[in-house]
């Protein structure tokens, strides 16, 4: 794989952003029906467990996410012929949006999907994990919904190659305005600053939140998409956000330097709350000048993928439930070891408010 998959990403990127609703709306803020309002790519996954050699065979770059076309998508499928392979409801958002909602939280999640099995099989789980979306209300499109193969090796380290499909095409008609506006927390997907049309529909959600007196919050998602779309990252980012979300490698990356303290003070300039996650070393919450250090949960890890997703799920939960930052962080970092000491990059609604029973436990 290489990077200039992502420059050919933004060619034509289909239709311009259609006229939202003319849905009326009062600056008056108004009493939430939403904790979460989230936008993100649409992406069924499929998990393999390969080993390094394979995955260097395939000429896939470790940790990362790659964007990848049809024929691409064809080829690497070559490779994992007869492996076992696991199927879940997948993207960044939408995983953030599911841990939301079935540790007890409301959430809205804004796709796109397509007129195929992957597009119903897509819609279906988020109304059985309780997630309320843009899909139930318009007719899908002809093509083929995105998908995600996620390549496991034995360290744990997940590696993805994503085909977008459909969700290429989000734009702004996916957008609920109203509900945005009833929302507590506005959640944007930093994949989508490789989509033109994906990444001024989350801008203009982020515009109606702000106009609302929405919490605003980002993850930067991916270093790739640091590397290569930043321009995109930062006009999420806008003038400032509210809650602002990297790991180690992608504060780093955005930053230019490995110095902590160098990477908190800019970070802090981004957002008013950030959580800067380290994996085994836990997570540091920062706010203005306070820093919070949160352990982490001891654990074995075997697969990390939708680690970060599940971590922002479930402070968000928190926060928006009257927990403070470390409290919600406490309960993100027991969320993402679980996830992370199974295959698969979702727990079950069960397994999650036990984590949270758990956690009240410990305070």
């Amino acid at each position: 794989m290489h990077s200039a998959a992502w420059a050919t990403s933004h060619k034509e990127e289909a239709e311009a952003v259609q006229p939202l609703n003319s849905f009326f709306l009062s600056n008056t803020p108004a009493m939430s029906h939403y904790h979460l309002y989230a936008i993100g790519n649409a992406l069924v996954d499929t998990e393999y467990e390969v080993s390094d050699a394979l995955l260097q065979t395939m000429g896939v770059s470790k940790r990362h996410m790659t964007l990848i076309d049809t024929p691409q998508r064809a080829e690497l499928l070559t490779h994992v012929q007869g492996l076992h392979a696991r199927r879940t409801g997948g993207g960044s958002a939408g995983n953030t949006v599911v841990a939301l909602a079935q540790l007890g939280g409301k959430a809205f999640y804004s796709c796109r999907v397509a007129d195929d099995e992957l597009g119903a099989y897509y819609t279906q789980d988020l109304q059985t994990n309780g997630v309320a979306t843009n899909l139930t209300h318009t007719r899908p499109t002809e093509g083929q919904t995105g998908s995600c193969m996620v390549l496991v090796t034995p360290d744990a380290e997940r590696s993805m190659c994503t085909f977008l499909g459909a969700t290429s095409q989000l734009d702004a008609s996916a957008l609920h305005p109203q509900d945005i506006a009833k929302s507590k927390i506005y959640y944007m997907e930093g994949y989508l600053a490789a989509s033109l049309t994906g990444l001024e529909a989350a801008v203009q959600g982020r515009h109606i939140a702000t106009e609302h007196q929405v919490a605003t919050a980002l993850t930067l998602s991916d270093v790739s998409m640091i590397n290569f779309c930043r321009a995109g990252l930062q006009a999420m980012i806008g003038d400032g956000l509210d809650y602002l979300f990297a790991n180690e490698e992608e504060a780093q990356t955005w930053c230019g330097t490995t110095d902590q303290d160098a990477i908190i003070g800019q970070l802090s300039a981004l957002a008013k709350t950030v959580c800067f996650t380290r994996g085994p070393q836990g997570c540091i919450v920062v706010q203005g000048q306070q820093r919070i250090e949160v352990p982490a949960v001891p654990t074995q890890a075997v697969d990390t993928n939708g680690a970060g997703d599940m971590f922002a799920g479930a402070f968000l939960y928190g926060i928006t439930h009257g927990q403070s930052p470390a409290q919600a962080a406490a309960l993100a970092n027991r969320a993402a070891a679980a996830v992370v000491s199974q295959h698969g990059n979702r727990l079950t609604a069960a397994q999650l408010q036990n984590i949270a029973s758990q956690a009240a436990g410990a305070c």
